[in-house]
């Protein structure tokens, strides 16, 4: 599909998937328009060049009705989330406005009007403590509030699929990482400044926690095919991972090992009561019925993070 000239609006767009979705969809020629909160810290001057940056929350129904409506989008990204675990257990309340209310806004302006594709950004998290690996057809029954409020987005989603053949896809992705991503909150990102920098890093679990980390370019590429292929995937959803499960300190080790850094360290602190232990998903349905498969080894994105990270750190 040619993006060209093609109207896409991105909620969450100055976080760290949202700007590296706005950067393809801006090389590929699109007329993108991009939502930044007042809060946001993140400067805008690269993307007001090249995209209509409008400020203003999801939570705002009227500004979603009139972005969607006055700049006639083509397409919905939707990714603006409080995406933060412990964030989440500390703000319940704010993380469900955020999170479920924000996402039945977006939906009832596509709703109100019709748009060619609204993407969902869920997460594995959705599923909650079930079987794993995940499969897209086990219940979405998350506990903690992060998990929950995913639970809830997704649910609100298929719904306005069902009820008002609204054109959703959704999307539930792994744990993603690579570069922009700022918050150092995260593993992967807390990995490789304390290897840069030879610190120590607070290992929130006791490190056997499993995981499958899928690099960011992986999820622009799926979001992008999953837009494309909307006549094909309206109404589903589809899992987005590599397959592969690693260990959190085994990752932690691997970007230790590329850095080469023998200074930096690991402090197990074991204070993860909130999050589920071991998580990975199953991502033959995306694969079958998109033709969509990872391009990257963990180590190759790995190397080309740490290098974007490296310059600015």
């Amino acid at each position: 599909m040619d993006w060209k000239g093609k109207r896409v609006f991105i909620t969450g767009a100055f976080g760290f998937v949202g700007k590296n979705l706005a950067m393809s969809l801006i090389e590929k020629e699109a007329n993108v328009y991009l939502l930044r909160r007042d809060e946001e810290p993140v400067s805008r001057s690269f993307f007001s060049k090249f995209a209509t940056v409008v400020t203003g929350d999801i939570t705002d129904l009227d500004l979603m009705k009139r972005i969607i409506t006055g700049y006639e989008i083509d397409y919905v990204f939707h990714l603006a989330a409080q995406p933060i675990v412990d964030i989440a257990v500390q703000n319940p309340l704010e993380t469900f406005q955020s999170n479920i209310l924000g996402t039945a806004n977006v939906l009832e302006a596509c709703r109100l009007r019709p748009v060619k594709a609204v993407v969902i950004a869920s997460s594995e998290k959705a599923y909650g403590t079930g079987k794993i690996p995940y499969k897209e057809t086990y219940p979405l029954q998350g506990t903690a509030p992060y998990d929950v409020s995913k639970s809830c987005a997704d649910l609100i989603a298929q719904t306005y699929f069902k009820t008002y053949a609204v054109p959703v896809v959704i999307t539930r992705c792994a744990n993603i990482y690579g570069p922009q991503d700022y918050n150092f909150s995260r593993l992967v990102p807390d990995a490789i400044r304390c290897a840069v920098k030879g610190n120590t890093l607070e290992m929130r679990s006791d490190g056997n926690f499993i995981r499958d980390f899928i690099y960011v370019k992986e999820v622009v590429n799926a979001y992008l095919l999953c837009a494309e292929k909307v006549d094909k995937a309206k109404g589903q959803a589809y899992n987005f991972g590599t397959g592969e499960k690693f260990r959190v300190i085994d990752v932690v080790n691997m970007v230790f090992k590329i850095v080469g850094n023998k200074k930096a360290s690991i402090k197990i602190l074991n204070t993860a009561k909130h999050e589920i232990k071991d998580q990975y998903l199953d991502a033959s349905k995306a694969k079958k019925e998109l033709g969509w498969k990872p391009k990257y080894s963990m180590d190759d994105a790995l190397k080309e993070t740490i290098e974007w990270y490296k310059a600015i750190l």
